[in-house]
């Protein structure tokens, strides 16, 4: 199943990180460990931030991918399960199941 990660970095951690020469390789390093399909970078509520889109088989992933934004960066991380078009398509039947009893 599909995730954004939406990742929140303090200001004061992001300054001492970004600083460091080697930023990007490890930036890159860690967004090939979560084998990120898209990777966003943006302010997120005023801080430092990204958008990072995922794939999980099972929720016992969620650790693996958020405890090197954690341990990294202290930043406040979130999973949002999304879908893609061929997802919404497949949820087709259900969506019209559920209109008809309860629409």
């Amino acid at each position: 199943m599909r995730y954004i990660m939406k990742i929140e970095i303090p200001i004061d951690k992001g300054n001492s990180r970004i600083g460091d020469p080697k930023f990007g390789e490890k930036m890159n390093q860690l967004l090939t460990e979560v084998k990120a399909e898209a990777a966003y970078f943006t302010s997120v509520n005023g801080q430092r931030g990204a958008y990072i889109v995922v794939n999980m088989t099972d929720a016992s992933q969620i650790p693996a991918m958020a405890e090197p934004f954690f341990l990294w960066f202290n930043a406040n991380v979130y999973f949002v399960p999304v879908m893609s078009m061929e997802d919404l398509q497949k949820a087709g039947p259900a969506v019209a199941a559920a209109v008809q009893k309860w629409g």
